[in-house]
């Protein structure tokens, strides 16, 4: 399974910005859809097109693998610090 780890991006770039950063803000600076973004958050499991990574990619100035991991059925998560 493809898990999104757009909940950490978030926190990072709260850390890095020293200011809160809403799902709001992320969707008026790429484009997406507040639900899209919400459902990439909250839905495990929930698939995108590459489109929407590559915007979420631009705006945390990241590469893919940092925003998304392959978890097997059997590993847990890697943890923030990996």
């Amino acid at each position: 399974m493809i898990r999104f780890k757009l909940g950490e991006m978030i926190e990072k770039k709260q850390f890095a910005d020293a200011r809160r950063i809403t799902i709001s803000e992320i969707a008026a600076a790429t484009g997406l859809n507040r639900m899209t973004l919400s459902k990439i958050l909250n839905q495990k499991g929930y698939g995108t097109g590459t489109e929407t990574i590559d915007k979420l990619c631009e705006y945390f100035a990241c590469r893919v693998e940092d925003l998304m991991e392959h978890v097997g059925p059997d590993e847990p998560p890697a943890s923030i610090s990996d």
